[in-house]
């Protein structure tokens, strides 16, 4: 290895233990979804959070923001949210007497879509094209988002009264799903040393401007991407997505038997990305089975769509994945 690519690696991964260090000083416990967040940050995908209410998704948004040094916004999903509050709309200028488009709250670096599933599929969807494309259109008008953009959706679960199960192709958007748990009984006694005290503490900005935070988490995206992938990993993923897939040949039937739909091939590019960041924490250049079995799970839990047989059983879609990496093997 070339020493510049050691002092690429060395940069990316002093930079993302001090980001996981500014976000543990607000956050409580809940360090692996700290962890995999910023790993779908840098490997350039947006993250679903599935918990309760009031276990802290919007804090940790805010904290992200604050210590990346980036511009953040935070979008509150509600039933009458129409798809202009999002994206914007075209507003008639005083001044000039012509039509000027007015950005939504999406134009950002860090957005929240707090508690998505509370809107319409109408209104979910609209968020869709930011997510996949970084742009929005508006009455024919393309309109670029600056970069980086990264999206943290946050639904509460489906069998809360008053919510609306995210579309499957909205579901496919999102690199990783994690599920918040509620905190320990430890856990949530330094919550209420931290919250209800005269000072509440804050995540530290690490960079000077948003500039040079969006410039820096850009060049450590790239650094990502260069990691190698070696042909039998590169075969793996594709096995496990293969195996997992109802009416693929190499379909397993023990796990098939449970699903209406398998994941699409941006599973297979979630894991490869996760895996790639979990390479260059390692230290190393080229992505290992180890590093694909840690991000399987919040890869591939959203994309493993149930069937009847598997609700009235009472499979959950972690227990699929589980399975899965222990039968498909590694050859």
């Amino acid at each position: 290895m070339i020493q510049a690519d050691e002092d690429r690696i060395g940069r990316f991964c002093q930079f993302f233990s001090a980001l996981e260090e500014e976000v543990g000083r607000v956050i409580v416990g809940n360090r692996e979804i700290v962890s995999k967040v910023l790993t779908a940050f840098f490997a350039g995908g947006h993250v679903l959070l599935e918990s309760a209410p009031g276990l802290g998704k919007t804090l940790l948004m805010k904290s992200l923001s604050q210590a990346v040094t980036l511009g953040a916004k935070r979008i509150q999903f509600t039933p009458d949210l129409m798809p202009s509050d999002i994206v914007g709309t075209e507003i008639l200028s005083g001044s000039r007497g012509e039509l000027v488009f007015k950005p939504g709250p999406v134009f950002t670096h860090i957005v929240l879509a707090d508690e998505v599933n509370r809107a319409t599929p109408k209104t979910q969807s609209a968020i869709l094209e930011a997510m996949e494309e970084h742009q929005v259109s508006v009455f024919g008008q393309t309109h670029r988002l600056p970069p980086p953009f990264f999206v943290m959706a946050t639904q509460n679960p489906i069998e809360i009264e008053g919510t609306y199960p995210l579309p499957e192709a909205q579901l496919d958007r999102f690199l990783f799903k994690l599920i918040i748990h509620p905190p320990s009984t430890e856990e949530l006694t330094e919550i209420l040393n931290r919250t209800t005290a005269d000072e509440r503490a804050e995540a530290h900005a690490l960079l000077n401007s948003e500039e040079q935070a969006a410039a820096k988490v850009e060049e450590l995206k790239r650094l990502v991407r260069e990691v190698l992938l070696a042909p039998p990993l590169n075969r793996y993923i594709a096995r496990l997505i293969a195996s997992a897939t109802p009416g693929n040949p190499e379909a397993l039937p023990e796990i098939n038997q449970y699903l209406r739909f398998g994941p699409s091939p941006r599973g297979a590019q979630a894991m490869t990305l996760g895996a790639k960041v979990n390479a260059l924490l390692d230290r190393r250049v080229n992505v290992s089975y180890e590093d694909i079995a840690d991000v399987a799970l919040p890869a591939l839990r959203h994309r493993c769509l149930l069937n009847f047989q598997a609700e009235a059983e009472g499979i959950q879609p972690d227990a699929l994945v589980e399975a899965l990496l222990q039968k498909v093997g590694r050859t």
